[in-house]
């Protein structure tokens, strides 16, 4: 992808920056989605996030999965805003309905770490 840090790995191809997109949507909507460092750093602190798309805070000593996506711009449109948006932490929440698709996301996330 053309314009992409050569060192953003893993980085998520065009499907599954697609699913990430839409996760995000749908967290942001369910208040299960912390944006920026200082709030996505705070999640990670206290063990609720389920994966994070980070720009230049990696999250291995939480064992956490994390990707870069190619747009900030579209991350950003995903949250709801019209700004880039270079970090993101999608927050557990066991009774929410989006816990199925979070995992199913978590798990070809941390295979693309492997």
């Amino acid at each position: 992808m053309a314009g992409v840090n050569p060192k953003a790995f893993p980085l998520a191809d065009e499907a599954l920056t697609q699913e990430i997109l839409n996760i995000v949507q749908q967290a942001s909507h369910h208040r299960q989605l912390k944006k920026g460092a200082n709030e996505a750093t705070k999640t990670l602190n206290r063990g609720i996030s389920e994966f994070i798309r980070f720009s230049s805070i990696f999250p291995e000593d939480k064992n956490v999965p994390y990707l870069f996506v190619p747009s900030k711009i579209a991350l950003g449109r995903a949250y709801g805003v019209s700004r880039p948006m270079i970090t993101a932490s999608v927050t557990s929440d066991e009774a929410s309905e989006l816990q199925g698709h979070t995992r199913t996301t978590k798990e070809k996330i941390e295979g693309l770490l492997i």
